[in-house]
């Protein structure tokens, strides 16, 4: 598994792009999973960071979430209206693990309505996924050339630029 904290030391362009496209949304990114078909599902989703840990959670019972449940890989993909990416763009890829912490769940409401008054203390949380990361990517535009920028757990970061 690989912590947040650890993805922040390894991989900090991939990190920095995926927080400051993160904030600029409003949290909202894109979540690709599988549907039971094999087809691939993409639904909105608002992850967010915490206790070291990138969590996936939302409105119960919701495919994305049976899709998970069923098959725990996901692409994570900030949200843009750019398509010149002048902001950047950034992809985060993994599996997702179901944990039944009560205790985390409390902390974790607590958290959420500290920080945006959404009131969901005292609510179970089923499924409360988090995210082992196992890649990620960034693309930005620095004086004309796209820089791509690929990230493996324990293998740092690559950089590719295209002009």
């Amino acid at each position: 598994m690989v912590s947040w904290r650890d993805f922040l030391d390894e991989a900090p362009t991939v990190a920095e792009i995926f927080g400051r496209r993160h904030a600029a949304t409003g949290k909202l990114c894109l979540l690709a999973t599988l549907r039971a078909d094999g087809y691939p599902r993409i639904s909105p989703i608002e992850p967010r960071i915490f206790e070291d840990q990138l969590v996936l959670v939302g409105m119960p019972d919701t495919n994305k979430f049976r899709d998970l449940g069923r098959d725990p890989r996901f692409n994570l993909h900030t949200a843009t209206v750019d398509a010149y990416v002048g902001d950047g763009d950034a992809k985060l890829w993994g599996l997702v693990r179901n944990l039944p912490d009560q205790g985390l769940h409390a902390r974790f409401a607590d958290d959420l309505y500290a920080e945006s008054g959404m009131d969901l203390r005292g609510q179970v949380f089923d499924p409360f996924f988090v995210a082992d990361l196992t890649g990620g990517s960034s693309i930005e535009m620095v004086d004309g050339v796209l820089v791509i920028t690929i990230w493996r757990p324990g293998q740092g970061e690559r950089t590719v630029r295209k002009s």
